[in-house]
C-alpha cells in the first residue's frame, strides 16, 4: 500500500487517542513514525497496524476497520480530493459504479496502486447489491464505513450495509475474494423530524411546488403524446416537419427549462462510412460473443498487425488487465460497467515490438444487441510522454478528439509535480530527524550544563547576560575529606584511587538530588556542598544535616583499597553569610567566598573520622530540630581560636532509608513506624 494510507491510520489513531496511544501502537506493531506518501509499502505494516490497535483498543477489528474507513474518507477530502469525489455521480448508485474509473484515473499517479474493485446491481425494492473484489483479505470492512459517509455527506442518506454472500470467484484471474453487500438507502432525517418539518410554511411552500411539478409532468406527458401521434401521421415526409415544433414539444413554454424526460432522436441510417469510422476511432475494436475480431481501428491495425486478418480471435492478442477476469463474453458483459484494460500479448506482437513495452488499451465495451457484438472503444494507456516514446509511439497516433492527448501532457506536468512533493516530503522528514536528534543533543548538554552550574545562572549565561554575584545572609556549608587519603595514595595504583573516588563521589551526588543541596565543587578527595544557595531556604541547615547522616552511611559501603575496610571521613559544618557568583569565562564555576566558607573548612580539618563535626552557629540552627547532638566542648580552632563546637550524631525523626532515599521494605516498615 501507499504511504497515504498508512499516514492516515496515524491520523486516525492520534486525532481519536492521541500521540502516546500512537507511539504505543507503532512500538507494538515494529513499524516507523513518518511515511512518505508517494512511497509503496508492504501490505504487512498496515496489517500488523491494524492487528495491534484492535489489541490496544480492545475492539473488535470490523469496528476498527469501519471507523478507518469513515475517517478514510474525510481525510482524501482534507487531502485535495474533496471536488474529485463529489462530480463522481449525482447518486450513490452512479458514485459506486464509477469508483473503479476513478481508481483507474489515479493509478496514472500512483503507478502501483493495487486498488479494490466495486460493481454495483439495482434491485426492483430500492435496495442495492454491491460486489466488492480484493486481493487483501479481511478488509472489506473498511466498505461500509467509505460508502456509509459518502452517502451521509454528499447525499444526505443514511445506509445499512450487510454481507450477504462471500465466495472466491472461479471467473476472475485476480481480486478473488469476493463479498456481496447489500445496500439499503434511506433519508437522513427520521419519520419524528419529517413530521415537524411538515408543519412548517417551508415545508408546505415546497409541497406545493412538488404538486405543481407533478402537475405540469401530467400536461408535458399529453403533449409529448400528442407530439408523437403527429409524428407517426407525418412519417411518410419526415423533411416537411418544422423544427421549431420539435423544439417546442421538448422545451416547457414559458420557463425555457427542458424537460426531464428527454427522449434521443435516431436517424435511420447510420450517416458515417466505414473508413471514416474506423479512422476516427483508430483504436476500437468490435468482436462477436466468440470473440472473433469483425473490426478494428487503423492504428491498432498499424501495432497489432494480427488484426487485419479479420476473424481472428481477440484473446490470442490481447489479455485483460482490468477487471481481472477471464476473457470470455459473459465475464464481459458481467463488467461491462467497468473501464477495460486490454494489454498486447508479447510473443504475438511483431519482432520490432518485442523489446518494447507492451501496449495497453484503455475504454468501454459496448454491447450491440442488434449485431451481437461488442464494440470496445478504447484509447492507448499512457502515463508520460517517455513511455509514448518507448512504445514508438507519437501524438499524432491519438485522434485530435481524444483527450488522451492532454492528459498524457498534463499528467507529465503532474509527476513532475509529485516528484518533487516527494523529495520535499523526504526532506522534510530529514528535518524533523535532524530536529529531534538535535533537541536530544542539545538536552545532553543542557544536563552537563546544569550539572555544573545552578540552572538559573545557566540560563542567564546562555541568553549571553552578565551574572551578577548575590549575597546570602545565611546559608550552612559542608567540607569533607577522607581520612589518611595522602596514605593511601601512596600505596595504591592511582586507577585504584579513581575508581574509589568515583565510587564515593556516585553515592554522595545522588545524596545531593534527594536533600536538595547544591554540591559546589571536589577537590581532590575534598567534597563541598551548601544548603541555601543559589535558591534561599529556610530549612538549609536541616538539609545539610541529613546530607551529612547520609554521607557517613554511604562511606560505609566503599572500600579503602590499602586495608580492604570502608574507608573513613570526616566531615564539618559551619552556618554563617556567603556570597556566591561565576568566576571566570573558560570553564567558569559558581563559586562561594566568605569567612562561612573558611569556617566550614577548619570544622572538617578539626573533626574526628567517622564523626560530623558543628560550628556553634550550625548547632544554634539546627537546635529542636529533631536532631541528636553531642556536646564535644571547647576546641582551639586554627585561625579562629577557642571555640565551642559539637556532634551530630543522628537525626531523631527519620530512618536511615529516609535519609538515603531508599524505599521501605514491607518488612521494615512495621518496625520502623513502630
Amino acid at each position: 500500500m501507499y504511504g497515504f494510507i498508512n499516514t492516515c491510520l496515524k491520523s486516525l489513531v492520534i486525532d481519536k487517542f492521541g500521540e502516546e496511544t500512537w507511539e504505543k501502537l507503532r512500538h507494538e506493531a515494529g513499524v516507523q513514525d513518518t511515511f512518505m506518501t508517494f512511497e509503496v509499502y508492504k501490505d504487512d505494516i498496515t496489517m500488523r497496524l491494524v492487528e495491534e490497535a484492535c489489541k490496544l483498543l480492545d475492539v473488535a477489528p470490523d469496528v476498527v476497520l469501519k471507523q478507518f474507513g469513515e475517517y478514510f474518507f474525510e481525510f482524501c477530502k482534507r487531502s485535495g480530493y474533496d471536488h474529485m469525489l463529489r462530480t463522481l455521480g449525482g447518486n450513490l448508485f452512479d458514485f459506486i459504479e464509477n469508483l473503479d474509473a476513478l481508481h483507474s484515473y489515479l493509478s496514472l499517479s500512483y503507478q502501483e496502486m493495487n486498488a479494490p474493485s466495486f460493481r454495483v446491481e439495482k434491485i426492483e425494492d430500492g435496495t442495492m447489491h454491491l460486489h466488492y473484489y480484493s486481493d487483501r483479505r479481511g478488509l472489506c470492512h473498511i466498505v461500509p464505513g467509505i460508502i456509509g459517509a459518502v452517502a451521509k455527506d454528499f447525499f444526505n442518506s443514511e445506509i445499512t450495509m450487510e454481507i450477504v454472500n462471500q465466495m472466491e470467484e472461479e471467473e476472475r484471474t485476480g481480486k478473488k475474494e469476493h463479498i456481496v453487500f447489500l445496500v439499503t438507502q434511506k433519508p437522513a432525517f427520521t419519520n419524528k423530524r419529517r413530521s415537524k418539518l411538515s408543519a412548517t410554511p417551508q415545508y408546505l411552500a415546497n409541497s406545493r411546488r412538488q404538486s405543481e411539478k407533478q402537475l405540469n409532468k401530467e400536461d408535458i406527458e399529453k403533449s409529448m403524446h400528442r407530439i408523437r401521434s403527429k409524428d407517426n401521421q407525418t412519417a411518410a415526409c419526415p423533411m416537411k416537419k418544422n423544427h421549431w415544433e420539435t423544439v417546442r414539444g421538448i422545451v416547457k413554454l414559458g420557463k425555457g427549462k427542458l424537460l426531464r424526460g428527454f427522449e434521443p432522436v435516431y436517424p435511420e441510417t447510420l450517416c458515417i462510412d466505414l473508413k471514416t469510422f474506423c479512422n476516427a476511432f483508430p483504436f476500437h475494436i468490435v468482436f462477436d460473443e466468440e470473440l472473433r475480431v469483425k473490426q478494428a481501428g487503423v492504428n491498432i491495425q498499424k501495432i497489432v498487425p494480427g488484426l487485419q486478418t479479420m476473424g481472428i480471435h481477440l484473446d490470442q492478442y490481447f489479455t485483460i488487465i482490468h477487471p481481472e477476469v477471464t476473457f470470455t463474453i459473459s465475464s464481459v458483459r458481467k463488467f461491462i460497467n467497468s473501464q477495460f484494460v486490454l494489454r498486447t500479448k508479447r510473443d504475438m506482437m511483431p519482432e520490432s515490438w518485442r523489446r518494447c513495452p507492451m501496449l495497453e488499451l484503455r475504454g468501454q465495451m459496448v454491447w450491440m444487441d442488434s449485431l451481437q457484438s461488442m464494440l470496445y472503444l478504447a484509447s492507448p494507456l499512457l502515463r508520460s510522454l517517455q513511455e509514448l516514446e518507448e512504445r514508438r509511439m507519437h501524438i499524432s497516433d491519438i485522434a485530435p478528439h481524444d483527450v488522451t492527448r492532454d492528459l498524457i501532457l498534463l499528467n507529465q506536468q503532474r509527476l513532475a509535480e509529485m516528484e518533487l512533493s516527494n523529495q520535499l516530503e523526504r526532506k522534510k522528514e530529514e528535518l524533523r530527524i535532524l530536529s529531534k536528534h538535535l533537541e536530544e543533543e542539545k538536552k545532553k548538554t543542557e544536563t552537563l550544563l546544569y550539572a555544573m552550574l545552578p540552572r538559573h545562572v545557566a540560563n542567564q549565561l546562555k541568553e549571553g547576560k552578565k551574572v551578577e554575584a548575590g549575597e546570602f545572609k545565611e546559608c550552612t556549608v559542608l567540607f569533607s575529606d577522607v581520612v589518611t587519603f595522602t596514605t593511601i595514595c601512596s600505596e595504591c595504583e592511582p586507577i585504584q584511587i579513581v575508581f574509589m573516588l568515583n565510587s564515593m563521589y556516585l553515592k554522595f551526588d545522588r545524596l545531593t538530588t534527594v536533600h536538595d543541596v547544591y554540591k559546589v565543587e571536589t577537590i581532590g578527595d575534598a567534597y563541598m556542598v551548601v544548603g541555601g544557595v543559589p535558591i534561599p531556604v529556610s530549612s538549609h541547615a536541616e538539609r545539610v544535616a541529613n546530607f551529612a547522616l547520609g554521607m557517613i552511611i554511604a562511606a560505609r559501603e566503599v572500600t579503602n583499597p590499602v586495608t580492604g575496610d570502608p574507608i573513613q571521613i570526616r566531615v564539618g559544618l559551619h552556618t554563617g553569610p556567603a556570597l556566591a557568583g561565576v568566576v571566570g569565562e573558560k570553564m567558569p564555576r559558581y563559586c562561594l567566598f566568605g569567612d562561612t566558607v573558611n569556617t566550614a573548612s577548619r570544622m572538617e580539618s578539626h573533626g574526628v573520622p567517622n564523626r560530623i563535626h558543628l560550628s556553634p552557629s550550625a548547632h544554634r540552627a539546627l537546635k529542636d530540630k529533631g536532631f541528636k547532638v553531642i556536646d564535644r566542648g571547647e576546641i582551639e580552632v586554627k585561625g579562629k581560636g577557642k571555640m565551642h563546637t559539637y556532634f551530630l550524631a543522628g537525626n531523631l525523626t527519620a530512618t536511615d532509608s529516609e535519609i538515603m532515599g531508599r524505599p521501605l521494605r514491607e518488612s521494615d516498615s512495621g518496625r520502623e513506624s513502630a
